[in-house]
């Protein structure tokens, strides 16, 4: 799986670096690190809906606040 993390200007803004480190994190915390990969775009022109986040392609709205149950139920889910 592959989570792509937008880091252009407004997503930087809106947190991008925390949801980043989170997701680190939380993919350390359930051993996943050899079933997902985390990567960075500039801008993917959706700047209104907050810090933007793909999961292979399907795109989300993320926030620091959000990034745990997003992670929960988007992220998990799939790898059932």
């Amino acid at each position: 799986m592959v989570i792509t993390i937008c880091i252009g200007s407004s997503c930087h803004l809106k947190g991008s670096r925390n949801i980043i480190q989170r997701l680190e994190s939380r993919i350390k915390e359930k051993k996943l690190d050899d079933k997902i990969e985390l990567n960075g775009s500039f801008c993917t022109g959706q700047c209104a809906k907050g810090v933007c986040v793909k999961i292979d392609d399907e795109l989300f709205s993320v926030s620091p606040e959000t990034v745990d149950s997003f992670f929960d139920n988007e992220v998990l889910r799939r790898l059932d």
